[in-house]
């Protein structure tokens, strides 16, 4: 993990293809001060439960040691209601 957590938002999903259903993607998040783009799949997204974002959400990341242009350890800031899933 490399410095300070940045803050960004999701800008696009791509999906790949892969996993049971075919829908695994990978993310793109666009940092809100300097404006660099980073990617990042599933794996790097921080939380309980089913692992998903959506696009214009706001996040809380840091910048991968090992691949400068990677995202790691993503946090959602705004938490959806449980509802939009499950109601």
């Amino acid at each position: 993990m490399s410095g300070e957590p940045r803050h960004g938002t999701i800008v696009d999903r791509r999906s790949s293809g892969g996993g049971v259903n075919g829908s695994l993607g990978s993310y793109i998040v666009q940092d809100d001060e300097d404006q660099r783009y980073y990617g990042f799949d599933y794996r790097q997204i921080v939380t309980e439960g089913f692992r998903t974002i959506r696009t214009g959400e706001p996040v809380r990341f840091y910048v991968s040691n090992a691949s400068p242009d990677r995202a790691e350890f993503v946090i959602r800031l705004d938490q959806p209601d449980p509802s939009e899933y499950y109601g």
